[in-house]
């Protein structure tokens, strides 16, 4: 049987994350760890998506772009260790991405969490309901957004910090967190697989101002992104322009 775009995703996210925590157990830390576990899931990666899907283009963090890949209308984008930092710290919030933008959409993605031993997918993303809690909103552990300190602060929001851009999006996937506000500057790698699992579990993805997201741009850049649920996106949105305006 031909594996599809959707069980690719899923099996090479994984295998990614299987790399990266055996070089865990071979006595680098920090900086170090992090250079040679991006080095080693980026070849794998790059190695198996060539071979599985010859005709479409790779759009990683760790490869030389290509303006290439903008005549292609399939493209894999991939970030092989999202929060390298966290990674190298020994932390277990850091993430593998494996996205296909088709015709500029985020259509599938699959995002590893390995060192929880799970691995989220477009296609079956699972998407839990919260506790009765209070509203909890994700912002970086090292430079949380002006812009999301606001929102949280209007809606009495709980702040949880948190490593990873894949880290923080699945944390709503997974119903231990709300909402995902950030506008401190990102990549098409950081979150197009995360945007695609997001999406297919029901949950609002966005841009902060509540335009789609577009993916394989000539400029990967992609600033800023709002992950949440459905039913608090248009408070979200509301309180981001009161802060734009300010």
């Amino acid at each position: 049987m031909t594996e599809s775009d959707e069980q690719l995703a899923e099996r090479l996210a994984t295998a990614a994350g299987a790399i990266l925590l055996a070089l865990r157990t071979q006595g680098l830390e920090g900086k170090a760890l992090g250079q040679a576990g991006d080095d080693a899931a980026n070849a794998m990666l790059c190695r198996e998506l060539g071979a599985a899907r010859p005709g479409d283009a790779v759009l990683s963090e760790e490869e030389k772009d290509s303006a290439a890949r903008l005549a292609h209308d399939r493209v894999w984008i991939v970030d092989p260790l999202d929060g390298t930092r966290e990674y190298g710290e020994g932390r277990d919030d850091w993430a593998v991405h494996v996205a296909l933008s088709i015709g500029g959409v985020a259509s599938v993605g699959a995002v590893a969490l390995p060192a929880l031993g799970i691995t989220l997918t477009s296609h079956d993303p699972l998407l839990r309901a919260p506790a009765n809690r209070p509203i909890r909103m994700l912002v970086s552990r090292t430079r949380p957004a002006a812009e999301a300190l606001f929102v949280a602060e209007k809606l009495g929001a709980e702040l949880l910090a948190m490593g990873s851009a894949g880290a923080k999006a699945m944390a709503v996937v997974r119903g231990e967190a709300d909402i995902y506000l950030h506008t401190g500057g990102q990549y098409e790698w950081d979150n197009c697989a995360p945007a695609a699992v997001a999406q297919a579990a029901g949950l609002h993805v966005s841009r902060a101002d509540g335009t789609p997201l577009t993916y394989n741009n000539a400029n990967p850049y992609l600033p800023d992104l709002l992950i949440c649920r459905a039913e608090l996106a248009t408070e979200v949105l509301r309180i981001a322009a009161e802060f734009s305006a300010d």
